[in-house]
């Protein structure tokens, strides 16, 4: 589950994890849809591309501290996102997730722990 701590809300229930090279450039790529209450976190992540995408989606990125640094709300296939020089994680939401939760710039986020017990 991610949650954001500060809005007191869950974000997501359903989590995947890009971790290595080929997941993180995959990301959501060849899939028709990003049901809502599904993630992507794609770790060692400033920014996303959306070249080939088939869907909008939401992206909050944090930094180590798990903090919100940037978010971008119905970002459409074939585009990219600004680059948050203090991210060092991207989650990826379906579109209209950020407005649900309510999450700003400086929200906490609560994340899974990663399969070695320690959080990304």
């Amino acid at each position: 589950m991610i949650a954001n701590l500060t809005r007191n809300l869950v974000i997501a229930s359903r989590i995947e994890i890009a971790q290595n090279p080929w997941a993180r450039m995959k990301g959501l790529l060849g899939r028709s849809d990003h049901p809502q209450g599904n993630a992507l976190i794609i770790t060692g992540c400033q920014s996303i591309h959306m070249f080939f995408m088939k869907f909008p989606i939401d992206v909050i990125f944090c930094d180590r501290q798990n903090k919100v640094v940037g978010l971008c709300q119905n970002i459409k296939p074939f585009s990219l996102s600004p680059v948050f020089f203090k991210a060092s994680y991207a989650i990826e939401l379906p579109s209209g997730s950020i407005a649900a939760s309510k999450t700003q710039i400086g929200d906490q986020i609560e994340l899974p722990l990663t399969p070695h017990n320690t959080v990304l």
